[in-house]
């Protein structure tokens, strides 16, 4: 009988062990939803806001724009740069990017862009919206995210407006409704604003271009209050910024830079591409070189960050030409002779130029967190750690004109 009950024992515990399951902790984000009719309605003009995560930056005239990520955009009067003050806040729910011209101000609303008459800063008025003319979702979703879980989401009638990450205790390799994540300017134009080397929108004469992750979108803004959407196409692969110069468009991505001709307005031309290894990529051109830095580490990659200079002399051939060790990149910018480059918590350095083959460093100012530049015709414009720095230039360097903090 002893033996009889050990071997039932026996017997229970060899099939609980077979069919054992395994678990693991995983990061998952659910979508915060709302209505697209809710959606358009919350945009609106405010007075200054506080500012809950600084993004890009840009310019146009006295003033200094400065994206509120995902939620919309402050202006900054910069008439006196000593003592520059916030003046207003565009709402924009999912904003991520500008660009302006001839007072109009073009800014992307998740699926939508709208357009905004700033003509009279202190009575900006909305003038246009067209309707689901991008896809940005993916844009969004949190760097910790292993999964994303988008429930019943309805990309016909809902706008996804944030995120929630939890922590679950799921089952490995098991079927679930889960999708696993893969981690791995023209200044000669005055009446056009300028961005930084991070910005995803250009305005190139009658035509705005913006780029998603792998989609191009062309906008006839001949009229600048009522813009057309021409044309959309394929871009590349995990396009991060674009820039465009001399009649081309260069497209950074997390593993190259796309070059693109502008013969054809209406439709850029695919010129060549240069490939280096995975790492953020934003690019400044000037002349017959490009400057890219890539950010290693983490999400952007496995290798070394650095700063390359591509030979684009012959657009079909890009060639890199020379490269210099960084610490964690992000922006850059170029003023004459003289190479901005933001280099994460280790600052700001500033470069001269004048052989691309083997710039020199000239100035590092450190214990400040750097992100990104606008090198202006008398004042360099950066942004870091949620401060705007303004300096003037001097011999091999810059010097500190004010801090505002955002």
């Amino acid at each position: 009988m002893k033996f009889k009950n050990l071997f039932w024992i026996f017997t229970v515990i060899t099939l609980w062990s077979c069919s054992k399951v395994e678990y693991e902790i995983v990061n998952v984000a659910t979508p915060e939803i709302m209505s697209k009719t809710e959606f358009r309605n919350s945009v609106e003009v405010l007075s200054p806001q506080n500012i809950e995560e600084a993004g890009k930056i840009y310019t146009y005239n006295n003033y200094i724009f400065v994206n509120d990520e995902f939620k919309g955009v402050h202006i900054i009067d910069n008439t006196n740069p000593e003592a520059p003050s916030a003046i207003a806040y565009l709402k924009i729910p999912g904003n991520i990017d500008i660009s302006i011209k001839n007072n109009y101000l073009y800014a992307d609303s998740s699926i939508d862009l709208l357009v905004f008459d700033i003509s009279n800063i202190n009575g900006i008025q909305p003038v246009e919206r067209l309707e689901d003319v991008f896809s940005v979702y993916d844009y969004q979703i949190p760097l910790e995210a292993q999964e994303v879980n988008f429930n019943n989401f309805d990309s016909n009638t809902q706008v996804i407006v944030g995120w929630t990450v939890t922590q679950e205790r799921r089952e490995i390799n098991t079927d679930n409704d889960f999708m696993t994540l893969e981690t791995g300017g023209d200044l000669a134009n005055s009446d056009v604003g300028t961005g930084g080397s991070l910005a995803r929108f250009q305005i190139v004469d009658n035509y705005l271009y913006t780029v998603g992750s792998n989609e191009m979108s062309i906008f006839n803004i001949a009229n600048l209050a009522q813009p057309v959407l021409e044309n959309t196409q394929y871009a590349g692969w995990s396009i991060e910024a674009m820039f465009q110069a001399d009649g081309y468009l260069y497209l950074g991505s997390t593993n190259g830079m796309y070059i693109y001709s502008l013969e054809n307005a209406a439709s850029p031309e695919y010129v060549s591409e240069f490939t280096h290894w995975e790492g953020c990529d934003p690019v400044v051109v000037d002349g017959d070189y490009a400057y890219l830095t890539l950010r290693g580490g983490n999400l952007c990659g496995q290798q070394e960050s650095v700063l390359e200079v591509i030979d684009i002399s012959n657009k079909s051939y890009p060639v890199r030409v020379a490269f210099y060790s960084l610490d964690n990149p992000y922006g850059l910018g170029i003023k004459d002779n003289l190479l901005f480059v933001c280099d994460g918590t280790s600052g700001l350095k500033v470069y001269d130029k004048t052989n691309p083959l083997e710039i020199e460093l000239l100035a590092q100012y450190q214990d400040i967190k750097s992100k990104d530049v606008i090198p202006l015709e008398n004042v360099l414009i950066m942004i870091g750690d949620g401060i705007l720095y303004q300096y003037e230039y001097i011999d091999n360097g810059v010097n500190l004109i004010s801090t505002y903090t955002l």
